[in-house]
């Protein structure tokens, strides 16, 4: 298969992950006889420094004449420690998403079994957690209208949505749900506020036509009280765009680190997949940064175009980095193994089974 792959690196350890990622696809190329072509382009920090804009016009358009996107991290500490900024990084992530319509986010958490003693929470209570949050990705509050008055005392953000876009992200999440084991939990704020109220109106609505899964509903402080509590209850939470981020974050807790999550982000044309954390600009260049989330963002991009013996090579090769304790210090400190070590033994992996 011949595929062209946009490459956004970003700021702080996003040009290291993102190259080992690269890696990696480019050895399942060789090995299964695929055609891997890459086009690198800026956003965020990087992108401002040196054109003054966190999503310039010629990152959009290799993005849109591209077949994915494989992304690497994005923030800078002079921005997020500036209240004053008028432009930020974040804001070229904002704009990507809203540009190709990318409105799902899909962030998959399941535990190995050889981490469990690196979680900080009880090792009965997280074994067997294999769950995927749906996240709606260009609605919300991230997206509405934001004022600050005059005199800089009353600010506020608001927050929308409409049955289209409750529509997109949760057809996805019961399709996925079909196909794993027919639960899906909607995730809200029904008894506050409005935009929850018709999150549940469309979703109760939507069941009829997936009588096979069952559908439940947790308000947002619950579930992310049950999230700690129980894990395993979950198999789809279905959520908007603020309570996913949140939840999706505080999930990299069960699984240990959160630099084994990966993600995809997904539109009518366009696909983006990229590790869920942050730039972590204090160990960018020190070669400790984890690149498991990236890899697997990458084996996630296979998936989507039915590389399914691919995927499943790229994810067995990093089953087995960890069973080995050949991991990144965030997931064991005393260990000796960097970014690039990490990436060349499951590239080594690959190669060889």
């Amino acid at each position: 298969m011949k595929l062209n792959i946009a490459i956004l690196p970003g700021d702080g350890i996003g040009p290291e992950i993102i190259t080992q990622a690269k890696s990696v696809l480019n050895t399942i190329a060789q090995k299964f006889g695929h055609d891997f072509n890459y086009k690198e382009a800026l956003v965020g920090a990087i992108a401002i420094e040196k054109t003054g804009n966190p999503l310039p016009d010629e990152t959009i358009k290799i993005c849109e004449e591209t077949d994915a996107i494989l992304f690497g991290a994005i923030g800078d500490p002079k921005y997020d420690n500036n209240p004053n900024a008028k432009v930020r990084p974040e804001d070229g992530l904002l704009k990507l998403r809203k540009t190709l319509e990318l409105h799902t986010n899909v962030r998959p958490i399941k535990v190995y079994n050889s981490l469990l003693e690196k979680s900080p929470l009880k090792k009965d209570r997280i074994v067997g957690s294999d769950f995927i949050i749906y996240r709606e990705l260009t609605g919300g509050i991230y997206f509405g209208e934001k004022k600050l008055s005059a005199d800089g005392t009353v600010a506020s953000d608001h927050c929308s949505y409409s049955i289209e876009e409750i529509t997109k992200v949760s057809t996805l999440a019961f399709e996925a749900a079909q196909k794993r084991r027919k639960k899906l939990t909607l995730v809200d704020k029904a008894n506050v506020l409005e935009t929850s109220r018709l999150w549940r109106k469309v979703v109760k609505k939507m069941n009829e036509k997936y009588p096979d899964v069952e559908v439940n509903f947790l308000f947002v402080d619950n579930a992310a009280m049950q999230l700690i509590l129980n894990p395993k209850q979950f198999d789809i939470i279905l959520t908007e765009n603020l309570f996913g981020d949140i939840l999706s974050d505080e999930s990299s807790v069960i699984v240990g680190s959160i630099g084994l999550l990966a993600s995809a982000s997904l539109g009518t044309k366009n696909a983006l997949f990229e590790p869920i954390h942050g730039s972590f600009p204090e160990g960018a260049g020190k070669n400790i940064a984890n690149p498991i989330g990236t890899i697997l963002s990458a084996a996630m991009l296979l998936e989507h175009f039915n590389l399914s013996k691919e995927a499943a090579l790229v994810n067995e090769a990093i089953q087995n980095a960890i069973e080995t304790n050949k991991v990144t210090p965030d997931i064991f400190p005393n260990s000796t193994f960097g970014t690039t070590d990490v990436g060349k033994i499951i590239c080594e992996y690959i190669s060889k089974n």
